[in-house]
């Protein structure tokens, strides 16, 4: 037993340093329109929120690949966190993945996104088991081409067939269900 835990620290090691090494696009907003999505937000952040975004956007600006897991009850505001990263990503000109485990939160993700991005001129699609062979290949083409920015979808976004132009964000809303 001690081995293996040697064994797996010393491969924990050797991947932190791995991806310390490792560079990544700075993603920064313009701050107008940054700061105009922010305050479309219609409730008052809390102080985890407004830390958490925080800590995101350091992460996004800093060069470094981003890892990072928020955690939270329902109702507590990570959606909005995600929202947020998503902005900074798609206004930095990539496409950002969001993948959910069931179809009731992709669909209320896609509700809440569109109406969140509403007044900015980013496409949203969703993508599911549920939507029609033409409209998956409809997706799937105007992604490959750059022109869906945002993409919620159950574990299909891990399809071989899909292929992101310039994908810089990943989401996993695990809700305990990925494991």
């Amino acid at each position: 037993v001690k081995k293996r835990i040697k064994d797996i620290a010393k491969t924990l090691i050797k991947t932190a340093a791995e991806r310390e090494l490792k560079k990544s696009e700075i993603l920064i907003p313009e701050s107008l329109e940054y700061e105009k999505f922010s305050s479309e937000f219609e409730f008052t952040e809390t102080s985890d929120q407004i830390k958490s975004i925080h800590q995101i956007e350091s992460d996004l600006s800093s060069g470094k690949p981003m890892d990072r897991l928020i955690c939270g009850d329902v109702g507590f505001g990570k959606t909005e966190i995600a929202m947020r990263a998503s902005f900074i990503a798609v206004s930095s000109g990539y496409q950002v993945a969001i993948i959910c485990p069931k179809l009731l939160l992709l669909n209320q993700h896609a509700k809440n996104f569109r109406n969140r991005f509403k007044n900015f001129s980013y496409r949203i699609e969703k993508i599911s088991r549920l939507e029609s062979t033409t409209k998956k290949k409809e997706i799937i083409e105007n992604l490959k081409i750059g022109s869906i920015d945002i993409l919620i979808g159950t574990h299909a976004i891990l399809s071989n067939k899909i292929d992101f132009k310039k994908l810089g964000l990943i989401i996993i809303d695990e809700e305990q269900s990925f494991g």
